[in-house]
C-alpha cells in the first residue's frame, strides 16, 4: 500500500532525487516518500553491465521524447532519451564521470546565487563518490600522472574508476597526441581549471565492473532506512497548491500509482526532481508557469512566470569515424551484434569480469579551446567574431558571461573525445552518436561535444492532460556563434588523425570514414557535415533555472520556487549555464547541497 503523507515527497526517483531520499533519511525521525514513475531495474543486466547501456533506449525505461524538427539540422527531430526507471539517466547512460569548470560554476553565483560557487560546491562532488585508481601498470598505460588524490571523493556512494584496458594502444595513443601539441593535461580535471587530453573515469564499480549509479549507490540506502518509501510506476500528474504569492505552499501531489489516482500529502515539503524536460511541464500542469500558456489550456493561474520551461540547453556532439588497422581491436563486432563476438564478450565478462563488456561510453577526453584562437592575432579573430556576432542583439547578463567563459584561454570551447567504434552519423540519424548503420570493418570515432552553447531552446505542455507529452524545441544553432565555434571545433578534430601517435593505427589515406562528407577542408565544408550530422548528447539542462525571477529565474538560490514557501526543485533543470562536459557528476553535487540546504532550512 502507498503511504499517504510524509515530511518530503519527492517526485522522480533518478539522480538527483535518490540523493535527497538518502540524505534527508540521515535525520531520524524524518520521512520520505519517492514517487518514480518508472520501475526497478537494480537486476536489470542492461543497466549493470556498461557497455549494455544504448539497449534501453526507446523501451519502456526511457521516457522515449522526440524534439519537434530543427531546421538548422534538416528538419530531423531528434530522440531525446532519458530515463525512466529507479535511478533516472544515471541508470541508462555511459556512464562518463566529470565534473563542471569553475569558471562555469561560478558564474552562477555571479548571475544572482549566492553561495553557488565552486569552492562551496567542490566538497559536495567529493561526498558523492570514491576515486579508485587501478594498478601501476595501468596508471602509466592510460597516462595519469596528473591525479591528484585530494580534489577527489574517497568515501562517497558512487564508485568511480578507470576502465581502460591495457592491451588497448588506442587510449595510450590518446594522450600521447596532446602531449605532442602540447594540450597534456597536467592538472587534474577534476580540480575545475584544467584543459588538454586526458582518460575520464566512469561510473563503474572496479570490484564488481558494473555500473554504479543513483539506484545502487543512493537508492540502496535510503530504501533501507524505516522512514523512506520508494513508490515505483507511479505518476505524479500535478503538485497541489494553495494560498497566494509569495507564500503558496504545497500540500501534496496527486498521483497515479498502477492506475489508482491518489494524494500524497508533503508535511514539510514537495521537491521536484523529474529531469530538466519533465520538471517544467509538471510545474505548469499545477499552475505555475506562463499565464498564456496555462490559460490556453484552461489550467488556473498559481503563479504567472514566463520563465518556466525556457532557458533549455543541450550540448550538440559530432565526429568522424575513421577505419583502424586490422590488428587494433573495437567494438564494431559488438554493434553490428555478431553472435560470435557476443558470445565471447559475455563469456569474458561472466567468468572474469573483462573485457569489452566492462567499457562504456567514452574513455577519452580533452577539454579544449580553438586552437586557431590561441595566439595574439588568432585571440584576436575570436574577439572580432564574437563581437560581429553578438552585436546584432540586445546584450544579456547570460551572453556576458558565457562570452566570457569562452574567451577565457585555460576554458574549453568543446569536449573532444575518443569513442572505440564507429558513430552513428548519417542525415537520417535522429538518435544518438552510437552507430546503428554500420560499415563493415573496425573504427575509431573522434568527436566533438559543444561545452558551452549560446542557443535557448524551451520545453512547454502541449496540453493539459498529464498523459499527454511535452513540446520540446531546442532551437539548436539558433546563435550563429555556435555553428562557427563547433566547425572550427571539428575542423582541430580533423587534424588530430594526422598525428603520428595515431596515424599509425589508421588505414590511411585510403582507409574508409563513416560518411562521404567527412573529408574536411575547409570552414564551409565542416559546417555542411555539422548541419548533417550533429546529435544531442542527452545533457537537458536550464529549464527551471536558478536565477532571480526578474532574471529569468524559476527557483532561487535555495532552490525553492519563486512565489512559494515549500516547493523545491533539484535537478538539471536548475543549471542556469550548462556546465561543459557531461552532467550526472554536477548532477550528485548539486543534491547533496541541496540536502544540507533543505536540512538547515528544517
Amino acid at each position: 500500500m502507498s503511504p499517504t503523507a510524509a515530511d518530503y515527497v519527492i517526485v522522480g526517483g533518478g539522480t538527483a532525487g535518490l540523493v535527497l531520499a538518502a540524505r534527508l533519511s540521515e535525520d531520524p525521525g524524518t520521512s520520505v516518500v519517492v514517487l518514480e514513475a518508472g520501475t526497478d531495474h537494480l537486476e536489470d543486466p542492461r543497466v549493470n553491465i556498461p557497455a549494455l547501456w544504448t539497449t534501453l533506449f526507446g523501451t519502456d525505461a526511457d521516457w522515449a521524447f522526440t524534439t519537434v524538427p530543427q531546421p538548422t539540422l534538416g528538419d530531423r527531430s531528434i530522440n531525446a532519451a532519458q530515463g525512466k526507471l529507479l535511478g533516472g539517466s544515471s541508470a541508462i547512460n555511459g556512464q562518463t564521470f566529470v565534473s563542471a569548470s569553475k569558471a562555469v560554476v561560478d558564474a552562477w553565483s555571479k548571475l544572482g546565487n549566492e553561495g553557488w560557487t565552486w569552492e562551496n560546491l567542490q566538497p559536495y562532488y567529493k561526498k558523492s563518490y570514491t576515486l579508485n585508481l587501478p594498478d601501476d601498470e595501468t596508471c602509466e598505460h592510460l597516462g595519469l600522472n596528473w591525479v591528484d588524490p585530494s580534489v577527489h571523493g574517497s568515501s562517497g556512494p558512487i564508485q568511480v574508476s578507470f576502465p581502460g584496458q591495457v592491451q588497448n594502444p588506442l587510449v595510450r595513443a590518446w594522450t600521447e597526441i596532446f602531449k605532442s601539441i602540447d594540450y597534456n593535461t597536467t592538472l587534474d580535471p577534476y580540480s575545475g581549471v584544467s584543459i588538454g587530453g586526458f582518460s575520464s573515469l566512469a561510473a563503474v564499480d572496479p570490484q564488481t565492473k558494473t555500473r554504479s549509479y543513483a539506484a545502487s549507490a543512493y537508492g540502496h540506502t535510503a530504501m533501507q532506512c524505516p522512514g523512506v518509501h520508494v513508490v515505483t510506476d507511479a505518476f505524479v500528474k500535478k503538485v497541489l497548491l494553495e494560498g497566494a504569492r509569495p507564500n503558496i505552499r504545497a500540500t501534496g501531489v496527486e498521483v497515479d500509482v498502477k492506475g489508482q489516482l491518489i494524494t500524497v500529502k508533503a508535511n514539510k515539503e514537495v521537491i521536484i526532481t523529474a529531469g530538466a524536460l519533465n520538471t517544467p511541464k509538471l510545474l505548469e500542469l499545477s499552475g505555475i508557469g506562463s499565464k498564456e500558456i496555462l490559460e490556453k489550456y484552461n489550467i488556473p493561474v498559481v503563479i504567472d512566470n514566463p520563465n518556466v520551461g525556457e532557458n533549455l540547453q543541450d550540448h550538440l556532439m559530432s565526429g568522424i569515424s575513421f577505419e583502424v588497422v586490422d590488428s587494433v581491436i573495437t567494438g564494431d563486432q559488438l554493434l553490428r551484434q555478431e553472435p560470435e563476438a557476443i558470445q565471447s564478450a559475455m563469456q569474458m565478462y561472466s567468468e572474469h569480469k573483462a573485457g569489452p563488456m566492462t567499457i562504456g561510453g567514452v574513455q577519452s577526453s580533452a577539454l579544449m579551446p580553438i586552437l586557431e584562437f590561441t595566439s595574439p592575432d588568432g585571440q584576436k579573430a575570436q574577439k572580432a567574431l564574437f563581437d560581429r556576432l553578438l552585436s546584432t542583439e540586445p546584450s544579456t547578463a547570460f551572453q556576458t558571461v558565457v562570452r566570457g567563459i569562452l574567451e577565457t584561454q585555460n576554458e574549453p570551447t568543446c569536449d573532444m573525445f575518443m569513442f572505440l567504434a564507429q558513430a552513428n552519423l548519417h542525415e537520417t540519424n535522429t538518435s544518438c552518436f552510437v552507430g546503428t548503420q554500420l560499415l563493415p570493418g573496425n573504427y575509431l570515432s573522434l568527436g566533438i561535444m559543444q561545452s558551452t552553447p549560446f542557443s535557448r531552446g524551451h520545453v512547454h505542455i502541449s496540453s493539459a492532460n498529464p498523459n499527454d507529452k511535452q513540446t520540446i524545441d531546442p532551437r539548436y544553432l539558433s546563435h550563429p556563434l555556435d555553428i562557427e565555434i563547433l566547425a572550427r571545433n571539428l575542423l582541430d578534430v580533423e587534424r588530430l588523425h594526422e598525428n603520428e601517435a595515431l596515424a599509425k593505427y589508421l588505414k590511411s589515406p585510403d582507409g574508409r570514414r563513416n560518411h562521404s562528407d567527412a573529408f574536411l577542408t575547409d570552414l564551409e565544408s565542416a559546417k555542411k557535415y555539422l548541419h548533417d550530422t550533429l546529435t544531442t548528447a542527452y545533457h537537458f539542462s536550464g529549464t527551471a533555472a536558478m536565477l532571480p525571477e526578474d532574471q529569468r529565474g524559476v527557483v532561487s538560490e535555495k532552490l525553492v520556487v519563486h512565489g512559494t514557501v515549500n516547493l523545491r526543485v533539484c535537478d538539471a533543470s536548475i543549471f542556469p549555464i550548462i556546465p561543459p562536459a557531461n552532467l550526472m557528476a554536477t548532477v550528485y553535487a548539486v543534491a547533496e547541497r541541496a540536502a544540507d540546504i533543505i536540512k538547515a532550512d528544517a
